[in-house]
C-alpha cells in the first residue's frame, strides 16, 4: 500500500524538508519501507521501520549511527534525521540523502563492489556500533535462536539439517579461525539490491544490520550462493571470486596474501549459509502465520525455493 501522503505529513510536521514536496513508494524490504520525497533541495531517502534483525530497542537511531560512522567513505548515503516515534506510520523513521543507481551486476561489477568494500572497511571502526569479536559463534548462536523461534511438522527434516549444520558451525567456532583479525565496519547483509550502481558514484546502503566485526562477514555474505541467488540466477564460480578478493585485496591494501583471503572467506561462506537458511526457515513461519508487517510473494517465493533445496547448499 502506497503511504506517500501519510509520509509528507510526517516530514512536514517535523520540519525535515523545505516544501513544495511531492513523494512516492521507491522499495520495500523485509523490515523497511523506502520512499522518494522531492522538494526545492537534495531529493532524500524516508525509511520507515517494522522490526529490527538486532533485538534493538532503538533500531532507527542505531541506523542513523551506522550510516554517521560510515558516510566518510564516500560510497553511503548522508544521514539527515530520525525519529523514534513512527506514529501511525511504523516504529521509527530515517530521512537520508537519495543516492541514485541501479543494482549491481555480479558479471559486470564485481571490482566496483570491491572498492566499495575497502573504502567501508578502511574506516575506524565507530563505538557505537555493536561488536562481534568472535563472528562464528555469534552467527550461531543467532542462527539457533532464529531455528527456535517455530516448530513445524512439515519441516521438520529441513529443521533436523539445520540443526545438525549448526553443530558443525559450533565446532568450527572452538578453532577460533579468526582470532586476531583486524576489526572493521561490516555491512553484513550485501546482495545485489543493496548495491547502487551509477556512473558517478556508486553505493551501499541499507545498513540495518551493520556491526563492527572482521571483514569476512562482508566478503562471504557477498560471494555465498545464498546471497548471488537471491535476487538474480548467478552463482559465482571459484575463479569469479578469487577476482574479486583480488581486487578488494589491492583496494585495500591489505598485507594478507590472496590465498588466505580465499580461505578464509569460504570458511566463513559455510556460517553465513546457516544464518541464511536459518532466517529462511524463521521467516517462512511467518509469512504462512500472517506475522510480518511487510511481505513479498517474490521473497516467499524464494524462501520457500531455498528450504526445498537446503541440502544442495551444503555440498
Amino acid at each position: 500500500m502506497d503511504r506517500s501522503a501519510q509520509v509528507l505529513s510526517y516530514i512536514e510536521r517535523r520540519g525535515w524538508l523545505s516544501g513544495p514536496l511531492r513523494c512516492r513508494f521507491l522499495a520495500a524490504g523485509e523490515y523497511n519501507e523506502n520512499y522518494l520525497v522531492e522538494g526545492s533541495g537534495p531529493p532524500a531517502v524516508c525509511r520507515i521501520n517494522h522490526g529490527t534483525q538486532l533485538g534493538l530497542k532503538h533500531q532507527v537511531e542505531y541506523e542513523f549511527h551506522v550510516l554517521q560512522a560510515v558516510y566518510p567513505s564516500g560510497v553511503t548515503p548522508r544521514p539527515l534525521a530520525f525519529s523514534g516515534d513512527g506514529e501511525d506510520l511504523g516504529d521509527g523513521v530515517l530521512l537520508m540523502e537519495f543516492r541514485p543507481g541501479r543494482p549491481l551486476d555480479y558479471r559486470r561489477n564485481l571490482p566496483i563492489a570491491a572498492e566499495i568494500f575497502a573504502a567501508i572497511h578502511r574506516l575506524p571502526p565507530s563505538p557505537l556500533l555493536l561488536r562481534q569479536e568472535d563472528p562464528v559463534t555469534a552467527i550461531a548462536a543467532e542462527s539457533l535462536g532464529l531455528l527456535g523461534r517455530h516448530h513445524s511438522d512439515g519441516l521438520t527434516e529441513v529443521r533436523l539439517l539445520l540443526e545438525d549444520y549448526h553443530q558443525r558451525i559450533v565446532e568450527l567456532a572452538a578453532r577460533s579461525p579468526f582470532a586476531g583479525e583486524a576489526l572493521v565496519m561490516v555491512n553484513t547483509e550485501v546482495n545485489s539490491g543493496n548495491f547502487l550502481i551509477d556512473p558517478a558514484g556508486s553505493s551501499l546502503v541499507d545498513w540495518e544490520k551493520a556491526v563492527v566485526s572482521c571483514r569476512y562477514q562482508d566478503l562471504a555474505h557477498f560471494v555465498v550462493p545464498t546471497t548471488t541467488l537471491w535476487k538474480s540466477d548467478c552463482r559465482l564460480g571459484r575463479e569469479e571470486k578469487r577476482g574479486f578478493l583480488e581486487a578488494y585485496r589491492r583496494a585495500a591494501a591489505l598485507p594478507q596474501p590472496l590465498d588466505e583471503l580465499e580461505e578464509k572467506t569460504a570458511l566463513m561462506e559455510g556460517v553465513i549459509l546457516l544464518r541464511a537458511l536459518s532466517w529462511c526457515y524463521m521467516a517462512y513461519h511467518e509469512y504462512v502465520g500472517g506475522g510480518r508487517a511487510l511481505t513479498s510473494d517474490a521473497t516467499f517465493a524464494k524462501i520457500v525455493a531455498y528450504l526445498d533445496e537446503a541440502r544442495c547448499f551444503f555440498k
